[in-house]
């Protein structure tokens, strides 16, 4: 008797568990007597009976369905298992984790601007959370119909609006368009109030949507970076004298050995009439501050034509100031 009665025993559990699988139905016909449940962390276990919820089990564990189980299912609490026969039931598995997804737009997406008659030309990518909110709504618009649902499935709802959302919420009240990245954080929280309102009717919600580059056209980006480089020197002849410097410097100046030699010739000339000017700079900055002229007397003309020495060229006596040598008697003027 008791090798018959565990024939009919069976294991209600999420088989071949997937990280990126949404949610899995078991459905094995009946559920017999002495059957278990199985409820592994991060799932909840939703009994079904002819389509309508009878109990939904969230605490993870072993359980025995004729004793714990059934009585708390909701039209099915009074139902026994018959030696023969089994419960007839349906048992949804949920994967109750928020999951995270990678998306990036395939193609560029033409944002109208004034200055471009044809709309500039934009890419991006980042990641967006979503999560199941709503067991009821799962059920009765996607669960119903399908056996189990994968992440890939939200996705592709997802990417199948984001291009029209970005264009929607890039445009409106008129962002930079060559400084995108500054007003990430608006467009992105715009666009997950509109993905969240596209799934709310399938029992999930969008919980984060973060954007995480903006990519211009090579040709556009070129300018970008090029203006942001003058804007930080300042001076964009100081730019330019940096950047000949550089070339020659590295010898990276393009061109061949002509250019070079141009490009150098020009750098020297530069660097030459730079010198000129800080010189006579220096001698304007002098002008007057001699000592004032002594009267044009004859002793005053002797000394000027003619210099004492500070030692007697003879025997090499100190002269202080002297005519003649106070040792030798050398005549020092």
């Amino acid at each position: 008797m008791g090798l018959f009665k565990n024939q009919f025993a069976n294991v209600v559990e999420w088989e071949e568990f997937r990280e990126d699988m949404i949610f899995y139905k078991w459905n094995n016909e009946e559920i017999k007597k002495g059957s278990k449940l199985i409820i592994r962390p991060g799932q909840d276990a939703i009994f079904l009976c002819n389509g309508k919820i009878e109990g939904i089990f969230t605490d993870e564990g072993d359980y025995d369905i004729e004793s714990q189980i059934i009585p708390f299912l909701s039209t099915l609490k009074g139902f026994k298992f018959g030696f023969n026969s089994g419960m007839r039931a349906e048992v949804l598995f949920v994967n109750t984790k928020e999951f995270t997804v990678k998306w990036g737009t395939k193609n560029a997406i033409n944002i109208p601007t004034p200055s471009l008659p044809g709309g500039m030309p934009i890419r991006s990518n980042g990641t967006f959370n979503f999560k199941v909110n709503d067991y009821v709504a799962l059920i009765d618009n996607i669960a119903g119909v399908k056996q189990s649902y994968l992440v890939e499935d939200v996705k592709l709802r997802i990417t199948a609006i984001l291009d029209q959302l970005l264009m929607k919420w890039i445009s409106k009240e008129g962002k930079d368009m060559f400084n995108l990245q500054a007003n990430a954080f608006d467009i992105s929280k715009g666009i997950q109030t509109d993905l969240d309102m596209q799934i709310i009717n399938i029992g999930m919600t969008i919980t984060g949507f973060n954007i995480m580059s903006f990519t211009y056209p090579e040709e556009v980006q070129n300018m970008i970076n090029k203006t942001a480089s003058h804007s930080m020197v300042g001076d964009i002849g100081r730019y330019q004298q940096v950047s000949m410097t550089d070339g020659i410097a590295s010898g990276n100046i393009s061109g061949g050995g002509a250019a070079s030699d141009m490009a150098g010739m020009m750098m020297g000339m530069n660097m030459a009439n730079q010198m000129m000017q800080n010189m006579n700079n220096y001698n304007n900055s002098n002008v007057g501050t001699a000592s004032t002229p002594q009267p044009n007397t004859a002793a005053n003309n002797t000394s000027a034509n003619q210099t004492k020495p500070n030692f007697c060229p003879n025997c090499g006596q100190k002269t202080t100031n002297a005519n003649f040598c106070p040792n030798c008697g050398q005549k020092l003027v």
